[in-house]
């Protein structure tokens, strides 16, 4: 199956005067091929697998006329069936056009609204499920070195992601939330000053002399952090405003939950 796209269209009719654009059915016009054709008031025309019909698309639905020869035979009289055959958009492309199948290079955003695969969101949804399986991994760590508590932790660290993946993609409103025991604002504040509130010293430095644990919680400090910066990327406009200001600050206190839990850990606290 072949893809029309607008680059290719402009270099087929360049200097041609033509009021209709016939294709092959089954051809994808791309959304911007689509207004192409429309802007320049040119009539998109599908050409179907019976030699004498064609299909105009009126913007919604394929209408099929035909052009056959002998389609009133003096000696039989008769008026040949044509079969009705309607586009039928089942998805909608965020910036413009309707497709009746998703095209392999697309995903849904929401409902039948398509993306492409690297839309900023998409590529926050899959960075959010590579930490869920990051966390997964390390509770295994756990479970085998009998670290209940930390085990038991990570499961609510894990439901939280599970909480902010559903928040983005329903656009649902992240509600309040208590991780270890904490608020947003305690969680800020056992991050800044860990010798205060946890008995121990900054982990400037990790190193594989604190144990399987802490290099596990690390890890995941660090992919949260990352996943942070993709949630900023995907929701900042051309001024600098964030349209889910309660994601960035979910992520921001993600990473800080697995920093406390380094602390808590090399301080003794889950003894």
């Amino acid at each position: 199956m072949s893809v029309l796209t607008e680059s290719t269209l402009r270099s087929k009719i360049k200097n041609q005067n033509i009021s209709e654009y016939v294709v092959e059915k089954g051809v994808i016009i791309t959304p911007s091929a689509r207004q192409y054709l429309q802007d320049k008031g040119i009539k998109l025309v599908y050409k179907s697998n019976e030699s004498d019909v064609k299909e105009e698309y009126d913007g919604t639905n394929f209408i099929k006329n035909s052009n056959a020869k002998n389609a009133f035979d003096s000696e039989n009289p008769k008026v040949p069936e044509a079969k009705e055959n309607k586009f039928i958009p089942r998805y909608k492309y965020i910036n413009g056009g309707a497709f009746e199948n998703k095209p392999e290079h697309m995903t849904q955003l929401k409902g039948n609204m398509l993306v492409s695969k690297g839309h900023r969101r998409i590529v926050l949804r899959g960075r959010l499920d590579s930490l869920q399986a990051q966390i997964l991994k390390a509770e295994v760590v756990c479970k085998n070195l009998n670290e209940v508590k930390v085990l038991e932790e990570l499961e609510e660290i894990l439901d939280y992601v599970r909480l902010i993946l559903a928040s983005e993609v329903m656009e649902d409103p992240l509600p309040e939330f208590k991780l270890l025991g904490l608020n947003e604002q305690e969680l800020k504040a056992h991050s800044h000053n860990p010798k205060k509130y946890l008995g121990t010293e900054h982990i400037i430095f990790p190193n594989y002399q604190m144990g399987d644990v802490v290099v596990e919680l690390n890890s995941l400090r660090a992919e949260s952090r990352e996943v942070e910066i993709v949630a900023y990327n995907a929701f900042i406009n051309e001024d600098g405003e964030l349209s889910r200001n309660d994601i960035a600050l979910a992520m921001n206190r993600l990473s800080s939950c697995f920093y406390v839990m380094m602390c808590k850990y090399v301080a003794g606290k889950y003894k």
